[in-house]
């Protein structure tokens, strides 16, 4: 026990030391996608532990998370309902809502399905002399199915395909130009390696390694306007998971997971005003590609930062384009990457207590937070809720409350800590 806290702890501290590390030289860069409501947690469990879910046991939100991790639930089944306020420092009526479900077929096969719908509030339009057109309610949704497919004693691959539907305008005109609902298809894919006979030292417990690439679809358009021109990406995004479920004796379990995530959407690029007094592209890739391209691109378009001379202006090389300050677009393409980790401790299979952190650059966003979290589960009914603290005041994610019930069908329901959903 006293190794796994250790680990955990040398997590946290390695991500703040990665942060500061590559923060010299940058400047704010974040990356922006459509429909951003496909990327935010639904569940309390994740919810409590730092937003590391990919590798964790089986639940109803695996559909979200992992869902090739379903057939390694000890369950065959389970529903789950999720509500969580939004952005509560900047309004009181936005929220997102999630229903999700699966069944395991045979020990082979499992089918699962979720339903997402998030509530932007009520907004009055105007118009340009700023009188009230009406009043609205943007929403959007998001529907998935999945299937998961077990290749092995301990391995298992997922597949999750997506409609979403994002209202944002109800149609009216934004800055005299007609709008309209975006749609986009998406799939996720998913693998997880498991091991139920896992050990570190003399402690046993169950290992599991998990990858998935999430929301793999096209791009988005809100109007007509220009059909050639180029949509914006979904939140393409690639996470990595490792988590231990140790388990100490038959009260006492505790799980450690640690994410690696990262968006596979283009970098901008950065522009500025050149020596003639053009816009120009100083340094990074043109983001007008397609999205298999977008996604490889992501791994390698950091604009780093253009070097300048002692009077501050841009240096130019020989052949027309900018030098860049050696080893910045490396620094950047590492602060892209996201680190999250928690810990959960069950007590007799009743009662959990989770706790993580969260932590994305400042140049990125400066998403960093730390979570706690509880579970109560009793014979086949459970409920979930966390809590999310921001490091930084006035963020909008700050106090932000999860609440997850969930009813689990068949198997061994008495063991939340292998099956235990978020």
């Amino acid at each position: 026990m006293n190794k796994l806290i250790t680990s955990a702890a040398f997590t946290m501290l390695s991500v703040a030391v990665f942060g500061q590390a590559t923060n010299e030289d940058l400047q704010l860069n974040t990356i922006t996608t459509a429909v951003p409501f496909m990327a935010i947690t639904p569940g309390s469990r994740a919810g409590g532990m730092g937003d590391a879910g990919t590798a964790l046991s089986a639940s109803a939100n695996s559909l979200y998370w992992n869902t090739s991790m379903l057939n390694f639930s000890e369950a065959k089944g389970e529903i789950a309902v999720s509500y969580t306020p939004w952005l509560r420092q900047l309004t009181n009526d936005i929220h997102l809502s999630y229903i999700s479900g699966y069944a395991k077929l045979n020990e082979r096969h499992s089918v699962g399905g979720a339903l997402r719908y998030f509530s932007l509030g009520e907004i009055t339009f105007t118009d340009a002399n700023g009188e009230i057109i009406r009043d609205d309610k943007p929403s959007e949704f998001e529907i998935t199915a999945g299937y998961a497919f077990r290749t092995s004693e301990r391995t298992s691959v997922g597949l999750n395909g997506k409609f979403a539907y994002s209202n944002l305008t109800g149609g009216l005109p934004v800055a005299g130009v007609n709008t309209k609902a975006g749609i986009a298809g998406a799939a996720d894919i998913s693998f997880t390696f498991f091991n139920d006979d896992a050990r570190i030292g003399s402690t046993k417990g169950t290992y599991v390694f998990a990858t998935t690439i999430n929301n793999i679809g096209n791009k988005i358009k809100y109007t007509d306007v220009g059909s050639n021109a180029p949509g914006d990406f979904l939140p393409m995004n690639l996470k990595i998971g490792n988590s231990f479920n140790a388990k100490f004796d038959k009260y006492n379990k505790l799980a450690l997971s640690v994410d690696i995530q990262k968006l596979l959407v283009p970098t901008p690029a950065f522009y500025d005003v050149d020596a003639n007094g053009d816009y120009v592209m100083m340094a990074g890739r043109s983001s007008d590609v397609g999205v298999i391209s977008g996604m490889l691109q992501s791994f390698y378009d950091a604009p780093g930062t253009v070097a300048v001379d002692e009077a501050g202006n841009y240096i130019q090389n020989d052949d027309g384009s900018y030098e860049i300050v050696k080893g910045s677009q490396f620094k950047e393409e590492l602060t892209e990457i996201n680190i999250a980790a928690g810990l959960e401790y069950w007590y007799n299979d009743i009662v959990a207590i989770r706790g993580g952190f969260f932590y994305e650059n400042k140049n990125k966003g400066a998403r960093q937070y730390f979570n706690i979290g509880a579970g109560f589960k009793y014979n086949k009914f459970g409920i979930d809720i966390s809590y999310l603290a921001a490091l930084k005041r006035q963020n909008p994610l700050a106090n932000t409350l999860r609440f997850t019930l969930y009813m689990t069908f068949g198997g061994n329901s008495s063991k939340p800590s292998d099956s235990a959903p978020e």
